[in-house]
């Protein structure tokens, strides 16, 4: 899975957001990230990964278990696509 073109990640006064650009530009769809979720936008936004890759990340930068880190990358994704933000 990949994102779509049309968003950037910025980090605006210690806020690590994600706001739309180009043709998409609309600021209603500006997000805010916590760390956890920029490391994971960051993953998707350097190439094409799949949700177990994205986990793996997680269990090699975090200490978290792999339960935790499974639940984190489902609802993440899950919150992506509800926005129709990966293609």
């Amino acid at each position: 899975m990949k994102l779509k073109e049309g968003f950037v990640l910025r980090e605006v006064a210690g806020y690590t957001v994600v706001v739309p650009s180009g043709d998409t530009l609309d600021l209603n769809m500006m997000i805010s990230l916590n760390g956890t979720a920029g490391f994971l936008w960051k993953q998707l936004s350097e190439r094409d990964v799949t949700e177990s890759e994205l986990v793996a990340a997680l269990l090699d930068e975090y200490d978290v278990t792999k339960a935790d880190a499974e639940l984190d990358v489902k609802q993440f994704v899950g919150k992506l696509n509800g926005y129709g933000l990966l293609e």
